[in-house]
């Protein structure tokens, strides 16, 4: 199995959707086996308060249910996870500068990486302080990067795994 934590500044708008996007893809492709996802936030200036309303709303439009509260990065969160994907430059160097070791630095990865249909943008903005088009653009960018990532990490599991050992439902 694979757990995968996503990362941004508050964890109350881009992570949070991210990991709802995850579970999502998980859910309709049945991949519970393989994946496990959670989010969390550089600083805990929200914590234990649920993903910013208009994320919340934006997502419900595109079917999508961002239920994960707030919660800050951990330094046990290096050790629990697999992949610690943030979305923008400065948080993957806020996250190299926490990671306790080299084996953990090797985890963290931009979500821009696996960004496909939109090759121009290198982060996922913050939507916070815009209006309703920034976070159409953050949902734009996160279906992309995260549908590739799962797709891509899939691959990798698939190909470790003898063929009989995946059993996936579609």
């Amino acid at each position: 199995m694979k757990k995968i934590l996503f990362v941004c500044l508050g964890n109350i708008c881009r992570s949070p959707a991210a990991e709802a996007i995850a579970q999502s893809i998980i859910d309709k492709e049945h991949l519970g086996d393989l994946f496990q996802v959670d989010s969390a936030g550089l600083h805990g200036y929200h914590k234990d308060q649920k993903a910013d309303r208009r994320m919340r709303e934006a997502a419900a439009l595109r079917g999508y249910d961002v239920t994960s509260i707030s919660r800050p990065v951990a330094y046990g969160d290096f050790e629990k996870f697999d992949l610690i994907v943030g979305m923008d430059q400065g948080n993957v160097e806020a996250l190299i500068g926490r990671a306790p070791s080299s084996e953990a630095v090797r985890k963290i990865r931009p979500i821009a990486g696996y960004f496909a249909a939109h090759p121009a943008w290198d982060h996922v903005p913050d939507p916070y302080y815009g209006g309703a088009k920034g976070f159409d653009l953050v949902l734009d960018l996160l279906e992309d990067g995260v549908s590739n990532l799962i797709r891509s990490l899939r691959e990798e599991i698939e190909a470790e795994s003898p063929k009989n050992e995946i059993q996936t439902k579609k």
